[in-house]
């Protein structure tokens, strides 16, 4: 009988996602203890954290390099914490750089270990499937097509459908969502999607806002900012000018659900905007050394989710020097003023939430922890 539970989980999308699970884990058996590494919303369902997501946020490999001293001091915690409360299952949501690693630590321990949500492998390092055979007990994927990838390879996977169609929603209208934000109603709104990450914000919001204002002026839009739960508003008040932008927090369905057009940093946000049928652009940008590195890494031609998914680009992509202020602006009114495009991008979009399975991944995630011992 699985008892405890340890979850590492190391960002916003993995506290999303892991919250469905331990919600779910204490469904089925209110005494489990669970703990390990999570945000908010995991904590609100029930686990003890021992890290914050918000000290982890950080990406690419020279700000990694940076942040080494942090990473081998929590991985030590980490490692304490195995030995000391003796998990039954560790669960490792994402978060590859570090969760391939302590992944070793895991198996070590005697725990079995559950890797939910895979590394993206498929673009990235598919060397690294060989390296998970031994020391993953179970990959649970949430792409159809990562089965095979791991299967190929003697990795027991299985697919559980995705989580976000468990909590897609919104819980305003577009009437309710204009008047509590204080949007004027005749106009169209124009969604800056920036990022959860501080480093995310920092290389790609200012020349979203510059596109957002451009276009906003262009169309005669409303900008509307969404604001991630691991951010503050006073943030982008303090270092931006967004006088004239409206500030979102913590409510980023409702503004994908009701903007005409969105400006989304690459991640699991395009998908989601994409699910709610809302036409967007992708867009990244990350220092030189990452993206050159990355260059030579990446296996895929799309870099936005909602494209590797789709199996084609059915939206565009900005990506380093193309996502400029200017180059954005120019596209987006480009597609603005073509309802023809718009319809077409819609369409595309709709067809992309039958490739994510069925509702539930949570439940099955949670069933499949609890029959591992």
């Amino acid at each position: 009988m699985v008892k405890r539970v340890m979850i590492i989980a190391g960002e916003a999308s993995g506290d999303l996602h892991g919250a469905g699970v331990v919600r779910e884990l204490k469904r089925a058996n209110p005494d489990v203890e669970i703990f390990g590494v999570g945000g908010d919303r995991m904590k609100q369902e029930g686990m003890q954290l021992i890290y914050h997501v918000k000290e982890l946020g950080f990406m690419g490999f020279a700000e990694v390099i940076k942040h080494l001293p942090v990473i081998r001091s929590m991985k030590i915690a980490l490692e304490a914490v195995l030995r000391l409360r003796k998990p039954d299952v560790v669960v490792l949501i994402d978060y590859p750089g570090f969760n391939l690693r302590f992944a070793h630590s895991a198996k070590r321990s005697g725990a079995k270990v559950v890797y939910y949500i895979s590394p993206q492998v498929w673009a990235w390092h598919r060397s690294r499937v060989k390296k998970m055979r031994g020391i993953v007990d179970k990959m649970l994927v949430i792409f159809p097509f990562e089965v095979d990838l791991y299967r190929n390879e003697g990795v027991d996977a299985e697919f559980v459908g995705h989580p976000l169609l468990e909590g897609l929603h919104a819980n305003l209208d577009r009437k309710n969502f204009v008047n509590r934000y204080g949007l004027d109603p005749q106009k169209r709104i124009l969604a800056l999607l920036p990022g959860s990450r501080m480093q995310e914000i920092e290389m790609i919001f200012p020349e979203m806002l510059r596109a957002g204002r451009t276009i906003a002026k262009a169309e005669s839009m409303e900008v509307v900012v969404a604001v991630a739960p691991t951010m503050q508003e006073e943030h982008f008040r303090r270092f931006y000018n967004v006088e004239g932008v409206h500030l979102v927090k913590d409510a980023s369905y409702e503004v994908m659900a009701n903007s005409d057009f969105a400006l989304v940093t690459s991640g699991t946000a395009t998908l989601e905007t994409g699910l709610f049928g809302t036409p967007m652009v992708v867009v990244y940008k990350t220092s030189w050394p990452t993206y050159l590195l990355g260059r030579l890494l990446i296996h895929v031609k799309n870099i936005g989710l909602v494209n590797i998914v789709a199996g084609k680009q059915i939206v565009p992509e900005f990506i380093q020097h193309r996502a400029s202020a200017s180059t954005m602006a120019q596209e987006v009114i480009r597609l603005l003023e073509n309802s023809d495009l718009l319809a077409s991008m819609k369409q595309e979009l709709q067809s992309v939430k039958g490739r994510l399975g069925e509702f539930g991944a949570s439940q099955r995630v949670a069933q499949r922890i609890l029959q591992m011992v």
